[in-house]
């Protein structure tokens, strides 16, 4: 924070002028404000927000930590305290009371008004991370009996109230959504035209149950900045807005690659999550892994004869370990990432096999050429491999090559079997299907050389 800043706020706070305090937060936008309100303490940020007019407190507040928030909650009286959940935008407000302790949320409930408090909690009566959790009640709607002059007569009265005026919705008499319309169509129409006169009859609406997770899908397709939110009947109940559709993108894409990189999903900031839960979140994995790795040692152990009479193939092994492995875990991140977007389905899992056979073949092909010339190259100035020094290449670059094709077979289709499955594609994170891959590509790399070798080292 500016240090003038803060200055003329402690001036401000220790002589007691609200008003100058008030001047100077009002210049700052919501997030500047909550920002500025980490520096301070419980009771000096709850002289703060007394002094901010009520709507500009709850959107300040909606964007305070939650931690930041319950502490305030406890310096803040009960006339502020209601004033500003009163203030806060309703979805905001509902994802602050179900995360707070079943205690604290009835006491704030409390505080609201009765219809407040009755969609407050029709709110929190949706499913858990359902559209029903996102959407605010907050939004413009009209009949197509109206006229264009009149919607704008509309957008001007109750436009600082709704969520968003990019979008009207067109309502039936009985409250059934049977339109969306951009304002620009009412901006550019003659003020005699009447809402039915610009309907065509196409929209895309979410229902509460859905899960949140659709919404973003949804955006997407129809590039619309708000959608329309309907009940089992199909009328209109609310809307879900792109600020809240990008927070939900942001944190089905944070487990993602949480999960994908060997963990459990964290479910909290970094460095706001205690060290047993981060313990018990990496833990789990670690051990899988960790035991699924000791089948490497297995197999090592099951072609020790071989090692024995060609002490050169284990100076391979990390090699055709990790080749195997990173094909294996490209191919997984691709196809898991191709799911959550919907590029790829079920369907296509002949098209996808067959892709990564190319690819994988591609790849390996190109290893292998490039682990033969390295072993040719070698030997044309040193002994290091011995008179079968081109035996030894060529195992390589054959094991290379079945190897590299095995990871990215074996790296693409599990994420689809485990969709197919009903979980979640990510937990075949990268470092899974590494550790299969490690296991399967020392078979495959030993089967090659006892192929090859027969007769000479082995």
């Amino acid at each position: 924070m500016n240090e003038a800043l803060r200055t003329q706020l402690v001036d401000g706070i220790r002589t007691r002028d609200f008003a100058h305090v008030r001047d100077v937060l009002d210049d700052l936008p919501a997030s500047g404000i909550a920002e500025v309100l980490g520096d301070f303490g419980p009771l000096d940020q709850a002289v703060l927000f007394r002094v901010l007019p009520h709507k500009l407190a709850g959107d300040t507040f909606a964007y305070l930590p939650r931690g930041q928030q319950q502490l305030l909650i406890k310096a803040l009286g009960q006339a502020d305290l209601s004033a500003v959940l009163s203030a806060m935008p309703d979805d905001d407000r509902t994802k602050l009371l179900e995360e707070l302790p079943g205690n604290v949320t009835r006491e704030l409930l409390e505080q609201l008004s009765p219809a407040e408090r009755i969609a407050a909690l029709k709110s929190l009566g949706y499913p858990e991370k359902s559209v029903g959790r996102l959407m605010t009640p907050h939004y413009i709607a009209v009949t197509p009996d109206r006229t264009v002059q009149q919607v704008l007569d509309t957008i001007r009265v109750r436009g600082l109230d709704s969520e968003t005026v990019n979008v009207i919705y067109v309502v039936d008499e009985h409250g059934k959504l049977v339109d969306d319309l951009r304002i620009r169509r009412f901006l550019v129409s003659p003020p005699e035209r009447t809402v039915q006169a610009l309907m065509d009859g196409s929209f895309s609406a979410l229902k509460t149950t859905d899960p949140a997770i659709n919404a973003v899908a949804l955006m997407r397709a129809v590039d619309l900045v708000a959608l329309p939110v309907v009940d089992g009947d199909g009328s209109l109940v609310g809307i879900v807005t792109a600020d809240d559709v990008l927070d939900v993108a942001e944190q089905a894409a944070t487990k993602q690659i949480q999960e994908v990189g060997g963990s459990e999903s964290l479910d909290a900031p970094y460095l706001d999550i205690s060290l047993l839960k981060m313990l018990r979140k990496r833990g789990g994995w670690l051990v899988i892994l960790f035991l699924s790795e000791m089948l490497t040692a297995t197999a090592m152990g099951f072609y020790e004869k071989q090692i024995e009479r060609a002490v050169v193939l284990s100076l391979f092994v990390p090699l055709i370990i990790s080749s195997g492995g990173n094909s294996g875990s490209q191919a997984a991140t691709l196809i898991i990432r191709a799911l959550a977007l919907g590029e790829v389905k079920l369907r296509d899992w002949w098209r996808v096999m067959r892709r990564e056979f190319t690819t994988g073949l591609g790849l390996g092909i190109l290893l292998g050429v490039i682990g033969f010339l390295r072993i040719t190259i070698w030997s044309l100035f040193s002994d290091i491999y011995g008179p079968y020094w081109y035996l030894i290449a060529l195992t390589i670059g054959f094991a290379l090559v079945g190897i590299v094709l095995w990871g990215s077979l074996a790296g693409s289709i599990l994420p689809l079997i485990l969709k197919r499955l009903g979980l979640d594609p990510a937990t075949s994170s990268a470092p899974f299907v590494a550790t299969l891959v490690d296991v399967t590509g020392l078979i495959i790399y030993f089967t090659v050389a006892t192929f090859i070798l027969r007769g000479t080292l082995l």
